[in-house]
Order: structure tokens, then C-alpha cells, then sequence
């Protein structure tokens, strides 16, 4: 999937960073991990409520899980589901799912049963690893649905932490006991007393690079969600590409990112977290920001990553200002664009030019550009990764690259691009696509780059609305409202205009600030029409001011707008 293109025009403006793609070493995560256990077994790379553990210990219990799984009749190729937030029993269920040679499966903490019901079937996860509180929610309504599926290995958030904090943890009430219910279907296994029984003898099945390697699913505006098989290519090549950015070293770097792993961004760091030997700070809950704060207190970071709305968050705990940024080399945001404002404040606590943003896709293992540390243009998307080409073309047809400045749809190709869709070949051709003699990925984000390889996200092509004949972004119309203290968070939805078929009228949702309502709807909903008129085209204007209790967002903080329109 590679691009035979020269540099591109811009390149050579960006001084140090090469376009050129860095080597992908075929060296497995398994291989990655034993090759650290064989050079330092002590070293810690997981910090996790107050608990710490070493590289060699992750990779006992993953032996050790690896021979339970095996056990349980899982064989090379089957589907490991991973139903969990943060926590240890992620990443030792990934390494476990990987030394068999089998591709694991992100399993939201937040789906419902019948969501539940529908990835386990779909990715045909023969093991699904979950937490015993959310299991226990589900576990009556999945049993008799899931025919295939083998057992569910069910885990405690405090499973790994000392005797002493258990008992602590049962006396304060701080994490109460699940009763699991009698299932008829499901075999259920209870991961702790089992693993510490199981024989740790090593388990590595070589993985070729061009196995998938994970089934992430990724949602759409209508139907059902598709799972993007990524292989071990890609996988690896996403986190090479992302270390050309920021001189990364093995064993000296603390991660303090609350991304979650069930998402591909929360995932990326987790894999460059393992690759360099960083230690990991895990928060299961990622709103749970004095935690968070606390965890970096005693354990100051060298990497952040975060979105825009956990970087606010952070900015309202005062626990955010006792941190130690001194050996922060970069603080990275992605999932939504962050307000140049936002950026100015972070920046006035973790240090000038450390703020960078990012932006992925699932498909595309994630990252696809990023603002260089230092040469950051905030309210773009920054520059492609090295390896990585990227062309904008006509929205229409996806055939006609469009000039400098001109927004059209953004499309990539480079070994962090998916294989396809999971058993929908319509859909992995539609999204696939040949341009120029090579394969791109047809992103659906309309974008506009610059002569100086920097680009801007104008929205979602799905997102984009047609008003009186002309184009209405509305990711352009949410950043300047931002600019208006009675508003929290926003989002611009369009509905089908009756009077003039083809058209749209432009909605606005709101969520108040707390001046907002202090002012009231009536008068916020006056402030803003003003607003709207003297700073946009009257085709932007909103049509209707839908003032809310709260704005729906995904699990990674991005406004939900399948919600929204739901």
C-alpha cells in the first residue's frame, strides 16, 4: 500500500522530518516484550492504583493466561474479546491473545447487551475477558446469544493489588461486590484464582506481518458498526511513524494517557508504551481526573495523551498545576479539534510547544499526520507521518486532486492502512480505492492543505451541510461559537430542508456553561443569534437553537452526533 510519489512539494520546508518511511522491524509484540524481559525483567511498566509491575511479571501472567485460553479450546486464529476499560488485565489479555497467534477485539465498556451480542458474532469471539461489574450487568440478557462463544473470563478491577488493599477497598466500600448470576450457556471462569494456578510455561506462536492483529470496530452515522482488521503491519508501522515526531527513550519514558485501549488511539499508546519499555499510568475511569492527577504527581510524565475535553477537565483540577512537566516532551490531543484558547492555557502549565495535535482514523491504525512539536499550527491537523501520502480530492467523485487551499475530500495511503472491513467487501471497496496507480483510503473527512503540507479538517463529509447551494462546515461554525462564554459544547446538525429538496436547516445544539445558565435559555438563545449574525455568512446562521441538558459524547469525547440525530 505503499506510495511511489517524490516528496511532495511542501516537504522539504520541514526541515528535519523526513517523508520518507522509517524500517518496520518484523518483530512480533510478543517478541518485543520477551526481548525487554531478557534486558531488564525489573523494569516497571505498569502503574496502576498505587501498584506497580515489572515487565517480567506482565509476561508471566500472560504465559499463564495464554495456557488458560488454550485450556478453554482456543487455538491460533480464534477472536479474543477484550470487554474492559484501563487496567492491568488489558494489556496481559492482549500479550496472552497474541502469543497464541490470535487477533484480539476491542469490546466497549459502554455497549448494551444486544451491542454486545452483535461484535461477539461478528468478530466471532470464541473468549471474551470482561470486568465482573459490567459483565454482571449484561450477563442475563447475553445468555443463550452467543452459540459460539467459549467462555467469559471475568475479572475484578482490584484483582492484582495487594492482600491488604482488597480488604481495605471491601471495608470502605469503594468497590463493590458483584454477585455474578446463574447462566445456563455461558461457561464462566473467574480470571484471578485461575491464573495464579495456571502453568506459565511460554507460549509464542510466530505472527507473520500481514496477520490481522486486531478487529477494532468503528461506528458510522446509520447501521451497524464495521470491524477494521489491522494487521501486525500496520499496527507497528502506526507507532514507528508517531516516534519520528519526538526522540523516545527505551526505559526512561512514564505515559500518562487516559485513552481508552478499546479505542485505536488509546491503543496506539499502549503499543508505543510496550515498544519503548515506558511505564504506563492506567485510570480505569478516565473522567476520574484527581486520580489521574495524582498518579502524575508521583510519577511526573514524559508523554501526554489526551482530547480536547480531558485537557479541559484536567485544566479545572487544581491537582493539574502540582504536576511535575519539567521532562514533558509532548502532550498530544486527537479525536476532535482542540480551540486555539484551550491549547494556550495547557500550554501555560506543561510549557511552550509541548501541545501537538493528531489526527487517525481506525482504519488507519491511527495516526495519519500531527503538528510538530515546536512547529505546531494550531487549527490544523499538522503535516502526513513519514510513509505517509496524502491527497485532497473532489468530494463529488474522489478523482480530481483539488489545489493549495481548496477543501475537498482527504485521502491516504501508507502501511498504517487498514485491510478491509470484516466480511463486507462492498464496504472495504467503497472505502478502498485506487487513485494515481496506488490504493487510498477514502477517509470521508473533508479537509484543505496547505502549500506547506499542513491541513486543515473542514468536517466530516457526512457532517457537512448544504444551505441555499453553498457548503456549510459544520466543524467551523462549532469552533466559533467557542468564542461565546455561555456555551459549554455545541454541535451543528442538519435536517433535510422541505421547501427546497437538496438543502438543509442548520440545528444547534447547546450545552450551557455556567454563565450560560446563570443567563438563561431565552437570552442565550438571543446572545447567540447575534453572535451568529455579525460573525458568519447568513447561510450559516443557525435555523433552530436547541438548548439541552447535556451533549451526547462518545466513549474517547467526541461529540456524538449518531445521537444527536437519533
Amino acid at each position: 500500500m505503499m506510495t511511489t510519489r517524490s516528496s511532495p512539494p511542501w516537504a522539504e520546508s520541514l526541515g528535519h522530518i523526513s517523508s520518507q518511511m522509517p524500517a518496520v522491524p518484523d518483530e512480533s509484540i510478543p517478541g518485543i516484550v520477551e526481548r525487554h524481559v531478557h534486558e531488564a525483567p525489573d523494569a516497571p511498566v505498569i502503574y496502576y492504583l498505587g501498584l506497580q509491575m515489572t515487565i517480567g511479571q506482565v509476561d508471566d501472567l500472560a504465559n499463564r493466561l495464554a495456557n488458560m485460553l488454550r485450556g478453554l479450546g482456543v487455538e491460533r486464529g480464534d477472536v479474543i474479546g477484550l470487554h474492559l476499560p484501563n487496567c492491568p488485565q488489558y494489556v496481559i489479555g492482549l500479550l496472552a491473545a497474541a502469543k497464541l497467534g490470535c487477533p484480539a477485539s476491542g469490546v466497549s465498556p459502554l455497549l448494551k447487551a444486544d451491542e454486545i451480542v452483535y461484535q461477539v458474532g461478528n468478530a466471532n469471539i470464541r473468549v471474551l475477558i470482561t470486568l465482573d461489574q459490567m459483565f454482571a450487568a449484561s450477563a442475563a440478557s447475553l445468555d443463550g446469544r452467543l452459540p459460539d462463544l467459549k467462555a467469559a473470563i471475568v475479572t475484578g478491577p482490584i484483582d492484582f493489588l495487594p492482600g491488604w488493599k482488597k480488604t481495605l477497598a471491601a471495608w470502605t466500600g469503594k468497590v463493590p461486590r458483584t454477585v455474578l448470576p446463574t447462566l445456563k450457556h455461558i461457561r464462566v471462569c473467574a480470571l484471578w484464582p485461575d491464573i495464579l494456578k495456571a502453568d506459565n510455561t511460554r507460549v509464542f506462536e510466530p505472527c507473520r506481518m500481514e496477520d490481522v492483529f486486531m478487529i477494532q470496530y468503528t461506528g458510522g452515522t446509520t447501521g451497524n458498526p464495521k470491524g477494521a482488521e489491522l494487521s501486525l503491519r500496520n499496527v507497528l508501522s502506526s507507532v514507528i511513524q508517531n516516534e519520528t515526531m519526538v526522540e523516545y527513550e527505551i526505559g526512561r519514558e512514564t505515559f500518562a494517557s487516559v485513552l481508552p485501549w478499546f479505542h485505536i488511539a488509546g491503543l496506539s499508546a499502549l503499543f508505543m508504551g510496550i515498544r519503548k519499555r515506558a511505564l504506563m499510568i492506567v485510570v480505569p475511569n478516565p473522567r476520574d481526573v484527581k486520580t489521574y492527577c495524582k498518579a502524575m504527581i508521583k510519577r511526573p510524565p514524559t508523554v501526554l495523551g489526551n482530547v480536547p475535553t480531558l485537557y479541559q477537565m484536567l485544566l479545572d483540577e487544581p491537582l493539574f498545576k502540582q504536576v511535575d512537566f519539567s521532562r514533558l516532551k509532548i502532550a498530544v490531543s486527537g479525536a476532535a479539534p482542540a480551540p486555539v484558547e484551550l491549547i494556550r492555557r495547557v500550554e501555560e502549565i506543561i510549557g511552550q510547544g509541548k501541545f501537538c495535535e493528531a489526527y487517525g482514523l481506525t482504519e488507519t491504525s491511527p495516526t495519519l499526520t500531527i503538528n510538530p512539536p515546536g512547529r505546531a499550527r494550531p487549527g490544523t491537523i499538522g503535516v502526513p507521518l513519514p510513509g505517509t501520502d496524502i491527497r485532497i480530492v473532489d468530494a463529488e467523485t474522489g478523482t480530481r486532486e483539488m489545489p493549495f487551499d481548496e477543501p475537498g475530500e482527504l485521502i491516504a495511503s501508507g502501511p498504517q492502512v487498514f485491510r478491509g472491513y470484516l466480511g463486507l467487501p462492498n464496504e472495504t471497496n467503497k472505502a478502498l480505492r485506487s487513485f494515481d496507480g496506488q490504493t487510498y483510503f477514502y477517509t470521508g473527512d473533508v479537509a484543505r492543505m496547505d502549500k506547506d503540507g499542513y491541513i486543515t479538517i473542514c468536517d466530516r463529509a457526512k457532517d457537512m451541510l448544504i444551505v441555499g447551494g453553498y457548503k456549510v462546515f459544520s466543524v467551523e461554525v462549532e469552533n466559533k461559537l467557542k468564542e461565546v462564554p455561555e456555551i459549554e459544547l455545541s454541535a451543528v446538525i442538519g435536517t433535510p430542508d422541505k421547501d427546497r429538496p437538496g438543502n438543509d436547516v442548520v440545528n444547534l445544539y447547546v450545552q450551557l456553561s455556567k454563565v450560560g445558565k446563570e443567563l438563561g435559555d431565552d437570552a442565550v438563545r438571543e446572545k447567540i443569534l447575534a453572535f451568529c449574525r455579525d460573525k458568519m455568512a447568513a447561510f450559516k446562521v443557525p435555523k433552530h437553537i436547541h438548548i439541552i441538558a447535556q451533549i451526547p459524547l462518545t466513549p474517547v469525547g467526541k461529540v456524538d452526533k449518531k445521537a444527536l440525530r437519533q
